[in-house]
């Protein structure tokens, strides 16, 4: 019993951390932390840029890496199965760590909007991208896609059994809600600086790339998703005909 105490404290844990990595996230692309992602600096130099390019691979490669089957296959024979999505959401979390430590301004205004309606406009907007993103975990299972819920069965002493396929909520529109979350947050800013554009392109391009790896994998593990797929867009509601009701696991 002891045990399982503790594996739900760790899970319990790396959620924490996990959610405070978002929030983090949050006020970075806005420039309310100390290391803002549009802090004033001098001439861009190949050295920031190659620190920053290399902080985006560090975290494509734990973020989509540790997500794929073969992985895990591997990983649980390392850590127990009820620790592995908790393991990877604290990965996950000292990654952005970091990358928010490393990751260096290059400075260089592109566009600016400091008050004013406009800058309202913005705010809610980049709010509702939260938003998009935030619920779309839920549409889903939060807490199975943060590890508690693997590890408060694991504490009771019943069986992990994976999720349905359910169609439901913005997973109706489109197959990447989350997704279609970071590409607002990333992209409305009412600061938009050269680092902050080098963030939001090289995020949007791994995004891109990480989908299609996703993809693979769900088609592989689910018979549905084909047809689910051909029916839903993945990021522009409407893009495809209306979907029929299917089973979703995302």
């Amino acid at each position: 019993m002891i045990m399982r105490i503790l594996t739900f404290l760790y899970g319990i844990g790396s959620y924490a951390l996990g959610m405070g990595s978002l929030v983090y996230t949050a006020f970075w692309l806005i420039d309310l932390t100390p290391n803002a992602l549009d802090a004033a600096s001098g001439t861009m130099t190949a050295a920031g840029v190659a620190i920053n390019l290399a902080l985006l691979a560090l975290f494509a490669l734990q973020h989509s890496g540790m997500a794929r089957p073969s992985f895990k296959a591997i990983w649980t024979r390392v850590i127990p199965a009820e620790l592995e999505r908790s393991t990877y959401i604290l990965a996950s979390a000292v990654a952005m760590a970091v990358f928010f430590y490393g990751w260096q301004p290059l400075g260089g205004d592109i566009w600016r909007v400091e008050n004013g309606p406009a800058y309202v406009a913005i705010l809610a907007a980049y709010g509702l991208g939260w938003a998009v993103l935030v619920s779309s975990t839920f549409c889903i299972d939060h807490f199975d896609l943060f590890g508690l819920r693997q590890v408060w069965l694991h504490l009771r002493g019943l069986p992990y059994r994976e999720l349905s396929f359910v169609q439901r909520g913005l997973y109706r529109f489109v197959r990447h809600p989350i997704y279609v979350g970071w590409f607002l947050v990333i992209w409305i800013s009412p600061v938009m600086t050269v680092s902050h554009l080098m963030f939001a392109l090289g995020t949007t391009v791994y995004i891109l790339w990480a989908y299609r790896i996703e993809e693979r994998d769900l088609r592989a593990a689910l018979p549905e998703y084909d047809r689910y797929a051909e029916e839903v867009p993945a990021f522009v509601p409407g893009a495809v005909s209306a979907p029929r009701p299917v089973a979703e696991r995302a």
